[in-house]
């Protein structure tokens, strides 16, 4: 068919008359979440129960209504660091510091590659990407740069305020902002013009405004807190760099992206960089492209050694929120409306922008079956205790193979080959690819 008729809709519609399935669907979801009826209980509960691999990890965090979950998940494992180091139970490092300091080193990024783009068409490829503008989402390595350039402080020092909980607003008029800044930039250079001058101008709005939304982070700090045994401490003017020498001091350099991306144009064994709007100005996004096999078997290895693993997931293929499971046989839309199937290979999917790394998370537990092969994965979620399982979710050994995308992992657990390859010359990619 080239185009609808009323011959073929007249035929749709007298197959839709005589299937009763698909009219008891219809009066199911009049009045129904699709979410509630999408959920296959019995499935679902396969799921839960303890894991043969678990690693204890000190609550779950709420992220709110903000894409910080790649910040979230970062701060949460090296919040187990640092709380053995403090010797207490509770405790969380401030999302907020970061954040505040991500989104001016993004916003700073999006000026420096209008400047030097500049002579890009502005309705070319590069131009469009640089002016969607800067988000609260964001990735393992930019989360690295940022805690070495700015170092970290404990949640009470600089709590959250409503605007870095809901940063939709927040983000829409910064970068309106940010495109009227792009076009007196662009204008200046054009004309011959030094942009620097106008640009450090430009960054200081930007500062104030952030500090009115979030505060304004600190330079130094008091910290008092009593550990488990109820001892008093109290350290005077740190500063964020010496709270994370003296409290986390985890090697940041020694932690690597390790992605399963299988598509045509990514060969496997190898590494990929690319600059994004998302990254800091000079800074890249690194990663070892590997076989799915390699990726979970090296996850496996960190959690044996009791250490949580950073990961990144499509959360919104097959999930169920209030119960805490991602799991295709679990959740099934598809059959809920009418029974077509949605499925693509993975790298088909990647290629075709049907799934994408969406949520990250941190792993804390697997469990192996009776082979020593994974089922089913634990996960830490930031979406608050409300959702899941007290905050914690179950992802099936499926959900994982088709929608898991990137773990961080130490480079003690890498093979000879593994690390060697880390050497070799990485390939690099077109951001607005990765989108």
């Amino acid at each position: 068919m080239k185009d609808i008729t009323f011959s073929f809709l007249n035929t749709w519609a007298e197959v839709y008359d005589r299937d009763n399935t698909a009219r008891t669907l219809h009066s199911a979801l009049a009045k129904t979440d699709m979410a509630d009826l999408a959920y296959i209980p019995a499935r679902g509960a396969q799921l839960k129960g303890a894991f043969s691999v678990e690693v204890k990890t000190r609550g779950v965090t709420a992220q709110m209504k903000s894409g910080r979950c790649w910040l979230f998940a970062a701060l949460n494992m090296l919040r187990e660091v640092a709380a053995d180091r403090l010797k207490v139970d509770s405790f969380e490092l401030s999302q907020n510091y970061l954040s505040f300091y991500d989104k001016l080193e993004k916003a700073n990024n999006v000026l420096e590659m209008v400047i030097t783009h500049a002579e890009e068409p502005l309705n070319g490829q590069c131009m469009r990407y640089i002016l969607t503008g800067m988000v609260d989402g964001g990735y393992w390595s930019e989360a690295a740069d940022l805690i070495r350039k700015y170092g970290v402080v404990p949640k009470q020092v600089f709590p959250e305020t409503y605007q870095s909980e809901h940063t939709a607003r927040f983000l829409s008029i910064i970068n309106r902002l940010l495109r009227k800044d792009a076009y007196e930039l662009r204008r200046m250079i054009q004309q011959g013009k030094d942009p620097y001058p106008r640009k450090a101008e430009m960054m200081a709005e930007i500062y104030r405004a952030q500090c009115i939304a979030f505060g304004k982070p600190p330079e130094t700090f008091d910290f008092a807190w009593r550990d488990k045994d109820n001892q008093y401490h109290c350290e005077k003017a740190l500063t964020p760099l010496t709270f994370y020498e003296k409290y986390v001091a985890v090697d940041l350099s020694q932690y690597v992206p390790v992605i399963n991306e299988p598509r045509d144009d990514r060969k496997l064994h190898a590494p990929v960089v690319f600059h994004s709007i998302e990254n800091m100005t000079g800074k890249d996004m690194y990663a070892l492209n590997l076989p799915q096999e390699e990726l979970e078997d090296l996850c496996i290895r960190q959690l044996k050694s009791g250490e949580p693993v950073w990961f990144a997931c499509d959360a919104g293929a097959y999930g169920a929120r209030k119960e805490g499971v991602w799991d295709q046989e679990s959740v099934q839309y598809e059959k809920l409306l009418g029974g077509f199937s949605v499925g693509l290979p993975k790298g088909i999917g990647l290629e075709y922008h049907d799934t994408v790394a969406t949520h990250a998370v941190l792993l804390t537990g697997v469990n192996l079956d009776v082979s020593g092969y994974p089922d089913r994965w634990k996960i830490e979620n930031s979406w608050g205790k409300e959702a899941g399982d007290n905050g914690y979710f179950v992802c099936s050994e499926t959900y994982f193979r088709e929608y898991g995308y990137e773990a961080v992992i130490h480079k003690k657990h890498f093979s000879k080959e593994q690390l060697a390859m880390l050497t070799e010359e990485p390939v690099r990619i077109r951001p607005w690819d990765e989108e």
